[in-house]
């Protein structure tokens, strides 16, 4: 497998790592893509951490990487606001370190949903119904609708825990809006980065992943070779036929 492509396209958590244990060899099959020579990029629906925080575990971990060879959605979000709402504000159903990030980007943040120009929803464990009106009300009088990722759970050690989609889903019955954009896997936005970075044709190129509605998905809807792991969530391929691995192996050891 690893003499037919040139890029690899990892996910983070449940790939990579679960909560803050780093799968079995994850660190040696880095290391060694990158020894002979194989482009890596890390891309992640996590927004609980910045960039910072994901290269410097994986590198407190023994991984051979760089700072610039991890993209997270926030990141993506962030030079997406910059870039064409630089001037507006926004309400965050998300934790406060993905708050902040957006908020140090330059812009402004408020819970008044009289002033919100934009609502975001992200994975966040101190979610309550205030917060979910706030976001509401502000969607109600005509705010853009946007999300970080769209993942419907987050893995951890033991099981999976509620994220974004969920969130999404809420809103979505509540006020009859439908998402506009999300900046996470499966969207273009994160998959034009994560190219741009690594300069490898997509035809040889590889994701990995453990999740089939972002890290499969993406691949399929672009057309990129996709490798599914077992160290994640559970998928269950029976029941899921719009998407479809071109690999399923059971963690990234086996790409070696």
């Amino acid at each position: 497998m690893k003499k037919k492509y040139e890029g690899y396209i990892f996910d983070l958590d449940g790939t990579i790592y679960l909560d803050n244990k780093i799968i079995t060899d994850a660190d040696k099959v880095i290391n060694e893509l990158k020894r002979i020579g194989k482009k890596i990029i890390f891309i992640s629906n996590k927004t609980t951490g910045t960039v910072k925080d994901y290269y410097k575990f994986l590198k407190s971990n023994g991984f051979n990487i760089n700072q610039t060879d991890i993209i997270n959605s926030t990141l993506i979000l962030k030079n997406y606001l910059q870039k064409y709402y630089s001037s507006k504000t926004f309400f965050a159903i998300g934790e406060k370190k993905f708050i902040n990030e957006i908020k140090n980007s330059g812009i402004i943040y408020s819970e008044d949903p009289q002033k919100i120009d934009i609502v975001i929803i992200t994975l966040d464990r101190t979610l309550n119904y205030q917060k979910l009106e706030i976001a509401a009300n502000a969607l109600d009088n005509g705010a853009k609708f946007y999300a970080a990722n769209i993942d419907n759970t987050c893995p951890v050690e033991g099981g999976e825990i509620l994220d974004a989609g969920a969130t999404i889903s809420a809103l979505e019955h509540r006020t009859n809006r439908k998402l506009e954009k999300h900046f996470g896997k499966p969207s273009k936005y994160m998959l034009i980065e994560a190219l741009k970075r690594i300069d490898v044709n997509p035809a040889k190129c590889l994701i990995i992943g453990d999740r089939i509605e972002t890290d499969i998905a993406m691949g399929n809807e672009f057309n990129i070779d996709t490798a599914l792991v077992s160290t994640g969530v559970f998928n269950d391929l029976k029941h899921n036929g719009k998407y479809k691995p071109t690999f399923k192996i059971n963690s990234v050891k086996d790409l070696l």
